[in-house]
């Protein structure tokens, strides 16, 4: 294994669908611009209430990605 320098950012994902799809939209997203993401972390979770149910998820997370 060779040595690497990561640099984080910080995003925040939503989805009506769940955690899971937000992590997914965010991380997707992301991949557009940022080159070798190597890991991520779900920092905070959310949501917002509609009539009583669960309406919305957002999910805040940081990426890892090796510097070049």
């Amino acid at each position: 294994m060779s040595n690497h320098v990561y640099k984080t950012l910080e995003l925040t994902g939503s989805s009506p669908q769940g955690i899971e799809d937000a992590v997914q939209t965010a991380i997707a997203k992301a991949h557009e611009t940022v080159r070798n993401i190597q890991w991520f972390q779900v920092t905070e979770t959310r949501g917002h209430v509609v009539d009583g149910k669960v309406a919305h998820w957002q999910v805040g997370l940081k990426i890892g990605f090796t510097l070049e």
